[in-house]
This record gives structure tokens, C-alpha cells and sequence, in this order.
């Protein structure tokens, strides 16, 4: 499963989707958020068909940064059923991050 790019029609995807989303609230410029890219795509391979990851690039979407509260960079928020329902700042390795997901999913 790959990670999606961007999605801009963010609302409409928490409305029509049955898996919970995990949202990378990242900015091009952020190295912690470069690092973070590889252990997103790894966690999306572990999680086939039972997660969907999105990026949300904060400089484009300054909006939902604003709107979900995002600080700092990264901030991984997990959805599930359309609300937030979870949250991590910083980079994470994919072995803590799969750990933590596998809680709540």
C-alpha cells in the first residue's frame, strides 16, 4: 500500500472511507518529516488494506494544520469514523509506530 501524496479533498476521504486514516501533517522543508517518509511507507506495507495513510503538506493546507491543532512537525493523527482519535509528534521508528497503531486499530 502506498503512502498517498496528498489528498485534497481531506473531508471527503474521512466521510467515504471504512479504514481508519493516518495523517502525516508534514512541510517539505522539515527534515524530522524527511526522515519520516521511509517508516510511513513501511507501516503502510505492514498495515495493507486495514489503514490508509495521507500526507497533509502543512504549507498547502494551512487550514487543517489549524484546524486539528498541529504544533510541530511531524504530527501523525490517526482518524477513525471521520474524528481524530489519536495523535504523535516527531519522528517515531516503524517497529514503535506499528506497535502503537496495532493498539488502536
Amino acid at each position: 500500500m502506498a503512502v498517498k501524496k496528498e489528498f485534497s479533498s481531506f473531508q471527503q476521504l474521512l466521510q467515504t472511507t471504512n479504514l481508519p486514516v493516518l495523517v502525516d501533517f508534514y512541510a517539505t522543508w522539515c527534515g524530522p518529516c524527511q526522515m519520516m517518509a521511509p517508516i510511513l511507507e513501511q507501516t503502510g506495507m505492514y498495515f495493507k488494506n486495514r489503514l490508509q495513510i495521507v500526507k497533509i503538506d502543512t504549507d498547502k493546507y494551512p487550514n487543517l494544520a489549524t484546524k486539528y491543532g498541529i504544533q510541530a512537525l511531524p504530527t501523525l493523527v490517526v482518524f477513525k469514523n471521520g474524528q481524530p482519535i489519536d495523535r504523535i509528534e516527531g519522528v517515531v521508528q516503524v517497529n514503535q509506530l506499528v506497535q502503537h497503531l496495532q493498539t488502536l486499530l
